[in-house]
């Protein structure tokens, strides 16, 4: 079995260069975060990629509903199948965990998401829905949006069961950063790993500074994610009971605000205190060059499909490196 190697970034100003480079350097498929706390719009900046790009597969990874009336989603979906076509579109829709969190607001729950997703699919078939006590249904003229049904493949962002569960019901993907150990994906269309890393110099020490701003994210993300889901695996890592001191020294009301501070793209206060180069062993995608196929052929057998590998500090070096040492495009 073969995985799909795509990449994953946080919408920023540079980032619809990026996936134009990344497009040229073979990388299967770009998914930008919906993280308007954090950082700019995801489908700006997809429709600013997709005008620079003419192969590579774009899409929201994941979409958070609740941010969004469904016909202004609908809309945008149809607006990006407009731009680069309905298969080089897919569409990721998760609970919340960073686009809610960073807001001070617990995820969605995972019972009301497949009457969000509808919805927003049913719109896309051309049919007439209920949103808030109203019918509604997408008027644009020929002309106006492509015409409907619109058709393209969805992903939901699942860490547990019960996502899983409401992929399998939707017939949709998965996209997930932390497959808990034995997860189940029998059965779904594609298992997608937001991949964290770097890969490695000849030579180069876990806690080499630029090792820390490339993978250190990443770390620092699921230290973020297991203090919030009440995790056990919070306590595996280095420096763990530092880190809930830390947290919990901070005001309960805006604690948020700073625990997801630079949330997947640098370090904050926070995590430069307790992130050490130990932790960046967690990492799948922490490997050199000559180790990155093995641990992606790891990851297959694993019952991964597809990788998306997420850049950090010295993009254009990342995803080079990544790309170089991965063999894509060969």
């Amino acid at each position: 079995m073969t995985v799909t190697l795509s990449c994953a970034f946080p919408p920023v100003p540079e980032t619809p260069a990026h996936i134009e480079l990344a497009e040229q350097l073979g990388f299967h498929t770009a998914w930008v975060y919906d993280t308007p706390a954090l950082q700019l719009d995801c489908w700006m900046t997809l429709a600013l990629a997709a005008v620079r790009t003419s192969r590579i597969r774009l899409g929201p990874g994941v979409l958070i509903p609740s941010l969004r009336h469904p016909m202004v989603t609908a809309s945008a979906i149809a607006h990006l199948v407009q731009l680069a076509g309905a298969d080089r579109v897919v569409v990721g829709v998760g609970s919340g965990f960073t686009g809610r969190r960073a807001m001070g607001l617990k995820p969605l729950r995972w019972a009301d998401m497949p009457g969000h997703i509808e919805v927003v699919q049913q719109l896309l078939a051309g049919e007439t829905v209920t949103i808030d006590g109203a019918e509604a249904r997408m008027l644009h003229w020929p002309g106006q949006a492509p015409a409907r049904p619109i058709e393209v493949p969805w992903v939901i962002g699942v860490n547990g069961p019960k996502g899983l569960e409401v992929a399998r019901g939707l017939g949709a993907g998965v996209f997930t950063s932390r497959p808990r150990p034995g997860a189940d994906h029998g059965g779904l269309p594609s298992v997608t790993l937001l991949g964290f890393g770097t890969v490695l110099d000849d030579g180069e020490t876990l806690d080499s500074p630029r090792v820390l701003a490339a993978a250190g994210p990443g770390v620092s993300v699921a230290y973020h994610a297991f203090l919030e889901q009440r995790d056990g695996r919070l306590s595996t890592l280095p420096n763990a009971q530092r880190f809930v001191e830390l947290v919990d020294a901070l005001p309960e009301k805006t604690r948020h605000l700073a625990l997801h501070e630079g949330h997947l793209t640098m370090v904050n206060d926070i995590d430069r205190q307790i992130l050490v180069g130990e932790a960046m062993r967690m990492l799948p995608m922490v490997a050199t060059a000559a180790d990155l196929p093995d641990r992606i052929a790891a990851l297959t057998e694993s019952g991964i499909t597809e990788i998306a590998f997420q850049p950090m500090g010295d993009i254009e070096r990342e995803l080079r490196a990544f790309a170089a040492a991965a063999g894509i495009g060969k």
